[in-house]
């Protein structure tokens, strides 16, 4: 029997109505919302051109898809920390709350099978919230840049640099993943309510150190920001709820004290090009050490604005030195235990493209692994007898 949900759940997921969906296969509107809700079943050509479209088997409509079995209430859409222009699209939230809902079910799916390591952002988040209850009259400055030095230091951090600063995320708890997620927003991220941190990241070419502004902006969030309801937010709200997380940002990736040292035999403050060996250290664009600079008086209003001037003029908007030199992290966490499922014969890409009911199209865009990756273990499947694996029968 045809299954609707199963339907409607992979058709918002990739971000289609009804009527768009229907203009892609050629039936109308009124179709998909009777094959959606067990009305009527399609034919099975229609059937072919769904899973042609949705990179799926023809069976995965056929039976519950991995959604079934999960708690839909695990993921508050009001809690996902994300653009405002995002939250205002309806079609765009109902999409990115599907996606994180598949990856949500395909963790625990994958956490059937191995132990994940223990949840340091979890303990890391309880601490914050019993500091800013013991401390409710500090200045809002202060408890960012308390919050921001535990995490440094919980997670583990060289006192000098941000080096491998998405690994030793990761490994403190968090799920991240990177995926098309469009211009207008960089990266989002949420706690499920059985506290399990992601982080989403746009898969648009950055630099590496865009990148950890992104990661440390989403940190922000996740520790300042538990349970705030950012889709019942107005404008001026939401944008100091922004503001914090770029304060955190700032005072996690580019500690007071160590930057003020550093900053000290710096001759031509408002020269861009005189910070690119702190851009080297840190792994932090020019213009977030120009700002950071400027917050903390270490350069004047003036200087700061010929800095801004500066980099319009040398080009570095788009493309600042080391751009192309400095390597980009990406997640790995949950690469590396899909390897070791498969490299311990637990699972193999086989058996988990046809227990999942999709093609390998389908697997690679949830993840945001490459395709490249799964191949190689499914060429390893594809066993070939050897003269070495016959042998004779004893009479």
């Amino acid at each position: 029997m045809f299954i609707g949900k199963s339907l409607a759940n992979v058709r918002i997921l990739n971000d289609l109505s009804r009527g768009q969906l229907a203009e892609k296969i050629g039936v109308t509107e009124q179709a998909i919302w009777q094959y959606e809700n067990g009305y009527m079943s399609p034919k099975l050509e229609v059937v072919n051109k769904l899973k042609m479209i949705f990179n799926v088997k023809a069976s995965y409509f056929y039976r519950v898809d991995l959604l079934d079995k999960i708690n839909f209430e695990n993921i508050q859409v009001q809690h996902i920390a994300y653009r405002s222009e995002t939250i205002n699209s309806i079609s765009k939230t109902q999409s990115e709350l599907m996606h994180m809902r598949f990856l949500d079910s395909f963790i625990k799916k994958m956490e059937s099978k191995i132990s994940y390591p223990s949840n340091l952002l979890l303990q890391i988040r309880k601490e914050t919230i019993e500091y800013l209850q013991q401390n409710p009259n500090v200045d809002r400055g202060t408890q960012i840049k308390f919050v921001a030095s535990l995490a440094r230091k919980k997670i583990g951090l060289p006192e000098s640099s941000n080096q491998n600063f998405l690994f030793l995320l990761e490994k403190a708890g968090a799920f991240i993943f990177e995926k098309e997620i469009g211009d207008t927003i960089d990266a989002y991220s949420l706690w499920t309510e059985d506290d399990r941190p992601f982080i989403i990241l746009g898969n648009i070419k950055k630099s590496a150190a865009r990148r950890n502004l992104d990661l440390a902006h989403e940190l922000g969030h996740l520790l300042l920001h538990y349970k705030v309801e950012f889709t019942m937010l107005d404008k001026k709200s939401y944008r100091a709820y922004e503001d914090e997380a770029y304060s955190f940002a700032s005072e996690f990736l580019l500690p007071e004290e160590i930057f003020n040292k550093d900053c000290m035999g710096i001759v031509k403050v408002s020269n861009p090009d005189s910070y690119i060996d702190l851009k080297q250290k840190w792994e932090v664009s020019l213009q977030a050490i120009a700002m950071r600079s400027y917050k903390l008086d270490l350069i004047e209003y003036q200087q700061y604005r010929y800095f801004c001037m500066s980099i319009n003029k040398k080009g570095y908007k788009t493309l600042e030195p080391l751009d192309d030199e400095i390597a980009i992290s990406r997640p790995m966490k949950v690469k590396s235990i899909l390897q070791l499922l498969f490299e311990k014969g637990i699972y193999s890409v086989s058996i988990l493209l046809d227990d999942l009911k999709v093609d390998l199209e389908f697997l690679t865009i949830l993840t945001g692994i490459e395709k490249e990756f799964f191949d190689i273990f499914l060429q390893q499947e594809q066993k070939v007898f050897t003269i070495n694996e016959l042998a004779f029968k004893q009479n």
